[in-house]
Formats: C-alpha cells, structure tokens, sequence
C-alpha cells in the first residue's frame, strides 16, 4: 500500500504526510469494543442520510445508493460476514470504508453535516437506551422470583437482626419484601437515567454544528429521542449519561451484592436457615461435605468491578475541558463492563432465589432466642401501665437480666418474679411474649404481620405489572 493510499484509509490523513506509528495506532484503535456500537452507528447513518436527502444536501440518487449500501452492511453484520481489521481504528471507519467498497464515492457524501464526534455520542446513548430497557426486565424477573418466595414464606418467622443482633421477629417474607423494594427503586432510577440521555447529539458536528440546512428534529424523531441536544459543544463532550448509567449499575449491583450476603449468611452454620439447591450450589475439591455459595459470593464480589467502572469513568471526565478529547474513547469499555457483569449478576442472583428453600424449623429456633420480644414487653408495659417509654425500657431491662443470669428465656420467667419487679404487671403480659403473637401483632402499615405481608405482597404484584 502507498504512503497516499494508507493516508486515505485513515480517513481524516489528508494534511499528514507521514505514516502513523504502529504503537499510536494501537492505542488509538477501538475497534475491539466499540463494533458491538454496529447496530446503533448503522440507525444513526440511515437517519441521518434520509435526512440529508429530505433537505436537499445529498441527491436523492446518491443517498439510494447509500442506504442500500448500509441495508447490506447491516446483513453482513447480522450474518456474521463483516469483516474487522485493525487498520481501521474505529466502527465508524470500518462501516464508511466498506460502504465505500460497495457503492464507491457517493459513500463520502454520507458524512456531510455531521462528525465522529456526534456519531460516537448519539450510538452511545442509543446504546445505553436498549440496554436500560434489558436491565429493567432482568430486575423484573428478579422481583417476580422474590414475590413467589415471599408467598411461600409469609407465615415463616425468622429472627430479625440489627447490627447482626437479635432485634425482633419477623418473617422471612417481609425481610425478603424489603429488597423488593430496593430493586423497584433500581427500576425507577434506570427509567430516570434513560428519560433524562434520551436527546440526540447528532447534527452537532465536532463542535460548532454545521452550515448545512440539516433538520434534527428529523433525525432525533427518527431515532427515537425526545428531542435534539440544544448545545452542540454538551452534545459531543458530555458524558454525565454514562456516569449516571454506570452509577445506576452500582446502586443496583450493591443491591444485590447486599442479598448475596445474606444468601452466604443463611447458609452457613449456625444458621442454617437456607438450603441453596445443587444447581446453585459448588462443592469442594477437599472437604466432601461442602456446599458452598459461590454464585452469591461472586455476586458480592463483581459489584466492586462495576464500583470501579463507575470511578473510571469519574477520573476520566474529571479534569477534561471542553470539548471532545480523545479521553472519551475510553467511556465505551467501563459502560459496557457495567452492563455486562450486572446482567450476569441479575441472573445469578434469579436462579438463587428461585431455588432457595427455607429451614424454617431453624429460624423459628433463633427467632426465640435473643430475647428477640423484648420490645413487645416494653410496649406492653407503656400501653397497659402508663408507664412512660424509657421507664418501661428500663423495666423491661431488668427482666431481661433476669432471664439471662437464670439462662431461660422471657416466657420462662414466672409471673411472681415479674411482680417483683414491678407489682401492677398481671398475667396478660404473657400474651405478648412469644414470638408468634409478636410478628401477627406489628400490623402497621409496612409492619410483618402476615396480614400486611399478603397486602404488600398484592400491591407488589401490581407495580410489577
């Protein structure tokens, strides 16, 4: 190949007049992750050539021939026939170059009006916006396999912990129902991400826009955004949707990181409140009575690979003045490293809890321990002695120093003994000490009563469909 040829293939080679080196080519390249853009560069291209034909920029011949060109792409491309090479750095080069192949120069009419740096920017946000749509249906997925746990499990009570000490009872459907809740969030914040990076780019040209009577609102309708990019130097410089796309990862990825540890918790001795099935569980290449959670430890463990895309992309833009800088090529791996590994982990973690069964002899067990109705004591004593809160806390405290010296649980201690401690408490103190009055007994709303458990459940059901 000439010198005069291979500063053609570059594209953009008509004012060097040396060979690019072959390192700078290779840092310079992204073709290697950024040709799965092919979809979204091919709708990009079509949009914006039908436009160039609607306002007379391009002949209505030339742009034919255009976008037969591209229809044939997009077949090479869907049947596996396109081919890569690294001396085309980019997709954008790889599909004008072969497009030349087939239709020759009319091909270089096709990037009249518009830059890589809009092109980049609009098949980014293309991108981002499917891949929002995919990962709001994984996490449906994901809550519709919670709520059939939830129902399966409103009546199983389980100690509930703060600071990883018995608090109070629960059931396990509530505790499973409060992730619900965070990954509905998860749903709501993708939802916002995705309205707020649904504006076009492109028409923005590098910089300044361009001298041309294009339409972009055409283009921007056609493509399926709201509205164009009312400033051509954010249009092709911003990246904020990308941080906020890969934030939303991360919140989501902690969610689940969050269960994970729970998952790994239940299983383990002594808590044995889960049994994690087979096809989820690993053995041991030693020890031959294992059953090891490695799909939640690895969950857990890939949220601090997204954490770390979402800080790649954070110094990236840092320190970067406006406008494009080359800097921006590297937002295309953490994006689609996000997208990837918190895909695999919606998955996980679904298969997880669709084959998670309780041990529910086992939570109710540590349910009792603990002291776990102490608050239900306290409460009584506030509700049927008058007693103010902190006096009934300290009353309360008492017993339970008791209880404990004696090493016998709250419904062990006799009536005289209490009487001791306070002479007006009588025998219908003993109502509110088992841990099954307790969780029946929290019907506020939100509460662990199996009656509020079935409601939440209905309602779920509903904000799900």
């Amino acid at each position: 190949m000439t010198d005069k040829e291979n500063k053609k293939k570059l594209m953009w080679g008509g004012r060097f007049s040396e060979n690019q080196d072959k390192v700078l080519s290779k840092i310079n390249s992204s073709i290697g992750f950024d040709k799965r853009l092919f979809r979204q560069d091919l709708n990009a291209s079509i949009a914006h050539c039908e436009m160039l034909i609607e306002q007379d920029i391009i002949t209505k011949n030339d742009g034919e021939k255009i976008l037969t060109g591209l229809s044939q792409i997009s077949d090479e491309f869907e049947n596996s026939n396109f081919k890569f090479t690294n001396d085309l750095e980019d997709i954008h080069t790889h599909i004008e170059a072969r497009l030349n192949e087939i239709i020759g120069e009319p091909a270089g009419r096709l990037h009249t009006a518009r830059s890589r740096n809009d092109q980049i920017a609009t098949d980014l946000r293309l991108w981002i916006r499917q891949s929002i749509d995919e990962i709001q249906i994984l996490i449906k997925d994901l809550l519709t396999s919670i709520i059939k746990q939830a129902e399966t499990n409103i009546d199983t009570i389980m100690p509930g912990l703060t600071h990883l000490q018995t608090a109070q009872p629960i059931t396990f459907a509530h505790h499973l129902l409060a992730y619900f809740e965070m990954f509905d969030r998860d749903i709501l914040r993708f939802q916002n991400c995705k309205d707020r990076l649904n504006e076009s780019p492109l028409g923005s040209g590098a910089i300044a826009g361009t001298v041309f009577n294009i339409d972009r609102n055409y283009t921007s309708k056609k493509l399926g955004f709201e509205r164009p990019m009312i400033n051509s130097i954010d249009a092709v410089s911003s990246r904020d949707f990308a941080v906020e796309f890969t934030s939303c990862c991360s919140i989501n990825s902690m969610h689940l990181s969050r269960l994970s540890e729970e998952i790994v918790i239940w299983m383990s001795e002594p808590f044995s409140f889960i049994i994690l099935s087979d096809s989820f569980s690993t053995g041991s290449s030693m020890l031959p009575q294992k059953r090891n959670p490695d799909a939640a430890e690895l969950v857990r463990a890939k949220s601090g690979r997204i954490f770390g895309d979402l800080n790649t992309l954070l110094v990236v833009l840092k320190g970067l003045p406006l406008a494009y800088s080359k800097d921006l090529q590297e937002d295309k791996e953490a994006v689609f490293d996000a997208y990837d590994t918190l895909k695999l982990c919606l998955m996980a973690m679904k298969g997880m809890i669709d084959n998670i069964r309780a041990n529910k002899e086992r939570m109710l067990h540590y349910a009792k321990c603990g002291f776990s109705t102490a608050t239900d004591l306290a409460d009584w004593l506030v509700i049927n002695l008058n007693l103010p809160f902190r006096e009934a806390h300290q009353t309360t405290g008492e017993i339970i120093k008791l209880a404990e010296n004696s090493n016998r649980t709250l419904q062990e201690i006799s009536l005289e003994e209490l009487m001791k401690i306070n002479p007006k408490i009588d025998e219908n103190i003993k109502n509110v000490l088992s841990v099954e009055n307790s969780v029946y007994s929290k019907c506020s709303f939100g509460g662990t009563s199996p009656i509020k458990i079935k409601e939440a459940i209905d309602l779920a059901k509903e904000r799900i469909e």
